[in-house]
């Protein structure tokens, strides 16, 4: 009788946890983070579980003033400011993913964000051939993923690098929805195979301007009411000092934690900085006493560059080789932002720690040195014993990029694209008639980032997978906008250029720089592009200027050795001149990575190729509806749609599980 009792209980046990238990994996010890072989691909599998959640919950307990509390799981201290946050599985970061090269991604993302807005978390720096309704672009690649469902996304780890993924609805990214993905390659085909003896996953850096409330309350402010758009805040895998918070017991000022880069001394280690900026902020990253060894920007390899800092903007990547040659020590590793950043002197710290060092902060006080802001909207850094600061079209590529397609001496198809913030009455910000911009001081117009004068809107199916159900007058371009002079009305319209198959393509990006002094960095999906040619004319420029520029022959491309990247920044009163072999059929999202400039219209699709790659059978469908005075529940009748929102199976099966093994618990009892 006891053992049946004994069989009976561990039963119902199980039957109780298949209904109860919540597991909310990190996946620090995913089987596919491993030593990277030739040819032997794996189905590495995750599960993210999206949320609303909140800074220094309760299940941080006594955190910061117990440091040891802070690491609890769920816990999310970030920099201390308790704030609404948005999470996967109660991280911030979210987990990581670490790959090898060729191996099948399987991300199912669940959906359970409070207030039910839809979601999508779009694979930056992958490029999708083959898989390109999985590049998680809302209302573009797919529809936004409702709440209460999951989405699977399957896609091949095909291009090495470090990448990272992110929320691509809303500002979802804004407020935590982010996360490493690195693809490594084994040694047979790294390019910097020998630079360095460690390339570990505890040495990826995400980087990130941090807002102190809920962005879309930032936003509605900003845009509706004038008010302030700066960071003050900023954070290194997701965590740093902002907050105070006073012990009583021993009368001292506690913080919350820090990220801790360990290093033994005499090993050299590869570093993987990923910006997850969102506002008009570069970020520049050093670290006290230690050269950095710049090797590859957005995954692709590039001529090594000694350097003391750099700066990096939002969507980029670089990789870099820190030499743990330094006395045993503590030392400070450095970000600051710069532009709207350096407004309120947005700021983070981590430490490099040597093994044997004590456990305490370096020595001396936090200081930051002034930056040369010569050239800051050409991407540089700052060249070790020189105040030379590089542009990343002087970077030469490490690869062999000879008989490249898109190096080619004359395009297939060119676009001169100009940026600027313009002074437009548009409706969803500025009401012609009750309180046009010309009725208000100038601290609450509202300045359009826009592209030829035209703010993208996304259409209300994704031309991916429905392209028949959008009527084709939604899209335009500035060329197709005829009788309407767009510098003086407002224009909108689902954005679009259109290239062939196989077409080498250039992009003449010009910021113009005459409204204010920023940066626009410009994030391309579906394929990486060369930087052949960038230049800061002046303090502003125009497009006519430049295309006079380029008539004459003074603009010089680089069709030999430039470097490859997917996001790049454009100089304020300059240009950014970009190639790509368009060899990827699909609809790509060209955009500002700003995320208050996209959110308004920032951006463009390019539509490759006549023929769209079909979808996965039963791929979810959305869009405007009307009602046909019509019913149907028949499967087999033509006006049947199967449902587009589909409960997470997994769920389901443990149910059933659990009546399975309490109906045996039940015999066993008889």
């Amino acid at each position: 009788m006891s053992v049946r009792i004994f069989i009976c209980l561990s039963i119902y046990v199980a039957a109780v946890s298949c209904l109860k238990t919540r597991v909310l994996e990190t996946y620090k010890s995913h089987p596919c983070l491993r030593k990277c072989v030739d040819n032997q691909p794996q189905n590495c599998y995750y599960d993210f579980t999206l949320e609303m959640y909140y800074t220094n919950t309760k299940a941080c307990y006594d955190c910061p003033m117990n440091k040891t509390d802070c690491f609890r799981p769920h816990c999310v201290p970030a920099d201390g400011v308790p704030r609404g946050i948005l999470v996967a599985n109660r991280m911030l970061p979210g987990p990581a993913i670490n790959v090898c090269e060729g191996d099948n991604i399987i991300v199912n993302v669940t959906n359970n964000l409070a207030g039910g807005e839809g979601t999508s978390v779009h694979w930056h720096g992958i490029l999708q051939h083959g898989s390109q309704h999985m590049d998680g672009v809302g209302m573009v690649t797919q529809c936004p993923i409702p709440v209460y469902t999951t989405f699977e996304y399957r896609f091949k780890a095909e291009n090495p690098g470090t990448h990272f993924w992110h929320a691509h609805s809303g500002l979802q990214r804004t407020d935590g929805l982010f996360g490493a993905l690195v693809v490594r390659q084994s040694d047979t085909y790294e390019p910097h195979l020998g630079l360095y003896e460690k390339d570990l996953p505890e040495h990826t850096m995400l980087v990130n301007d941090w807002l102190v409330e809920l962005s879309i309350n930032r936003f509605a402010n900003h845009h509706h009411a004038g008010g302030d758009n700066k960071p003050r805040s900023m954070l290194i895998n997701g965590k740093g000092v902002l907050q105070e918070f006073f012990d009583n017991t021993d009368n001292t000022t506690k913080y919350t934690p820090v990220e801790i880069f360990h290093v033994t001394r005499g090993l050299r280690y590869r570093f993987r900085t990923i910006s997850n900026g969102v506002l008009n902020c570069p970020i520049q990253v050093s670290i006290d006493n230690h050269t950095l060894t710049m090797i590859a920007t957005d995954g692709n390899a590039f001529e090594k560059i000694e350097a003391d800092s750099f700066n990096i903007f939002a969507g980029e990547r670089y990789d870099f080789v820190l030499n743990a040659s330094m006395p045993v020590g503590n030392y400070w590793v450095r970000v600051r932002g710069l532009a709207d950043c350096g407004v309120k002197q947005a700021k983070q710290v981590a430490i490099l720690r040597y093994t044997g060092a004590p456990d305490e902060d370096p020595e001396g006080e936090v200081t930051w040195e002034l930056a040369d802001r010569q050239g800051l909207k050409v991407n540089p850094w700052n060249k070790k014993g020189t105040s030379e600061l590089i542009p990343v079209a002087k970077l030469k590529s490490f690869s062999d990029v000879k008989d490249n397609p898109a190096l080619k001496t004359n395009p297939d198809k060119k676009f001169y694209l100009a940026m600027d913030f313009n002074k437009i009455d548009n409706y969803h910000f500025h009401d012609v008639t009750y309180y046009p911009i010309s009725a208000l001081e100038r601290p609450d117009h509202l300045y359009l980032p826009q592209i030829n004068h035209v703010s993208n809107v996304l259409p209300s199916s994704p031309p991916l997978s429905q392209m028949s159900d959008l009527n084709e007058e939604i899209f335009c371009n500035h060329l197709t906008l005829y009788g309407r002079n767009c510098s003086e009305e407002y224009c909108e319209c689902v954005f679009r250029l259109q290239v062939d198959l196989y077409d080498t393509v250039e992009l003449v990006v010009i910021d113009e720089g005459v409204t204010f002094n920023a940066n626009h960095p410009m994030h391309l999906h579906g394929h990486k592009f060369y930087v052949v040619a960038m230049e800061k004319i002046n303090t502003s420029t125009s497009v006519e200027e430049v295309q006079r520029l380029d008539r004459t022959g003074s603009i010089t491309r680089n069709l030999v050795d430039p470097v490859a990247k997917d996001t790049v920044t454009v100089p304020d009163g300059g240009y950014s001149v970009l190639r790509f072999h368009a060899d990827n059929p699909g609809m790509w999202f060209f955009h500002c990575h700003i995320e208050f400039h996209v959110d308004i219209g920032m951006g463009l699709l390019i539509q490759v190729g006549d023929v769209m790659p079909k979808p996965p059978k039963r791929f979810p469908k959305c869009g405007d509806w009307s009602f046909s005075s019509h019913y149907s529940e028949d499967a087999n009748d033509d006006n049947y749609d199967p449902p587009v929102c589909v409960g997470e199976a997994p769920s389901l099966s443990k149910s059933i599980l659990a009546m399975v093994l309490s109906v045996v618990a039940l015999l066993l009892l008889k």
